[in-house]
């Protein structure tokens, strides 16, 4: 791909335009194969007379090869030979994202789908799958197969197993997707430029890697409830396939955690209307930023409220408000960075929490000098009328913080040259 030459945020989403004489097809439906010489050529023409009968855009049908040792390949050439719209890719190393990430790369069509070569999903769900990328409305789209609506024929053993793992992308990986091993996605191009060099997976953890972290990014993910039957002569090795999926969950989650992935390359602009992007005077991202703070500011005052009940049962008022706003105060900053204003890596970081420290220092003489005035004026005062007091001079001291924060400690800064 030409990731040498992109910088910047994505920019908007736009309806793609009907496809015609000499433009290439909007749709490119990538079918990876590895041994499938018995169900290749059912499937490959099952696929392009309903493409044809009801898919209203120009279309293409790519076989990608995982270096079959059978007459996979004589079959995929033959295809492309006397099928229209179909055309064959062969691979030396097998891995299914390998061949999904090579195919995409090399496609010109501007929504890139696949699918398993044994059919399991009804095919009349493949319109409602790519037609919001194809309006513009999203950027990748899942079948679901854990959806309320949707219907599914499979032994409980892979039953189990699915909803395990979508259990464990939810607690570890925070996933919001319901079904991230189902074969039938399809991706935006203009995506796919971007996010698939840092896809690191080859293989069947591919997909689970490009939704999160597409989905960290702020990307759009629609999914579309399936008709699914499971295939009984399946060659997936469950064991193997789970340990290595449960490697890439680590892999992920350490990235995530290290802030080493460059997401806001695939960050897009709010609204896609043009009169969006021409208000002036307005501050870019100010209500987003807004309601992140406001989250992020009331899991601060609870934590700092529970550290100054913790602290205050060994030391005075003064110390217990010092140590709490200080512990809560570097929380505050790490997340606010990271959830309200999106910077990630560890740039600046250092930089931006003794930024962070000298607005604690600004909160703790607010509070504190909240504390002395209580103290001054009764004497001995309870913990209830020191928690309201603190209350009351946190949030004088939050709105100050947001604007510090938005003003000085991430300023809005126009990408130049340099930075690209």
């Amino acid at each position: 791909m030409r990731t040498d030459t992109l910088a910047g945020a994505l920019p908007a989403r736009e309806h793609l335009p009907v496809g015609g004489a000499g433009r290439p097809p909007v749709l490119d439906v990538v079918i990876p194969v590895f041994n499938e010489e018995k169900d290749l050529e059912p499937c490959v023409r099952r696929l392009h007379a309903h493409l044809a009968a009801t898919f209203p855009y120009a279309f293409r049908i790519t076989v990608a090869d995982n270096a079959s040792t059978d007459g996979t390949p004589e079959i995929a050439a033959r295809l492309a030979a006397t099928v229209p719209e179909v055309r064959s890719a062969r691979l030396e190393q097998k891995g299914r994202g390998r061949a999904l990430r090579t195919v995409w790369s090399a496609s010109d069509a501007p929504v890139l789908a696949y699918m398993d070569v044994d059919l399991s999903t009804d095919l009349n769900a493949l319109l409602p799958l790519v037609a919001p990328l194809i309006s513009g409305h999203s950027d990748l789209a899942i079948g679901s197969r854990l959806a309320r609506s949707s219907r599914v024929v499979r032994g409980p053993k892979r039953e189990l197993i699915s909803r395990a793992y979508n259990l464990i992308l939810r607690g570890s990986l925070a996933a919001r997707f319901s079904d991230a091993q189902c074969g039938f996605k399809a991706i935006r191009r203009e995506v796919a430029e971007r996010l698939l060099p840092m896809v690191e997976d080859t293989g069947w953890f591919f997909d689970t890697e490009m939704l999160v972290l597409a989905e960290r990014a702020g990307l759009r993910i629609h999914e579309v409830p399936v008709d699914w039957v499971d295939d009984p002569d399946s060659t997936v090795h469950i064991v193997r396939t789970a340990t290595e999926d449960l490697k890439g969950v680590w892999r992920v989650g350490r990235a995530l955690a290290t802030g080493s992935l460059p997401l806001e390359r695939l960050s897009r602009p709010f609204g896609d209307d043009p009169r969006d992007r021409e208000l002036s005077g307005v501050p870019r991202g100010l209500t987003r930023q807004l309601v992140g703070f406001c989250a992020v500011g009331v899991l601060s005052t609870v934590l700092h409220l529970a550290l100054y009940s913790g602290f205050r049962l060994g030391v005075g008022p003064q110390l217990a408000n010092a140590a709490a706003l200080l512990l809560s105060a570097i929380a505050n900053t790490a997340a606010n960075r990271r959830l309200t204003f999106g910077v990630r890596g560890r740039a600046r970081a250092l930089r931006h929490q003794a930024q962070g420290l000298v607005i604690f220092g600004i909160g703790l003489a607010l509070t504190s000098g909240s504390l002395a005035a209580l103290s001054a004026a009764t004497g001995a005062p309870g913990h209830s009328a020191e928690l309201a007091v603190l209350i009351t001079a946190n949030l004088a001291a939050t709105v100050l913080r947001f604007l510090l924060f938005r003003l000085w400690v991430f300023p809005e800064r126009s990408t130049s040259k340099d930075d690209r």
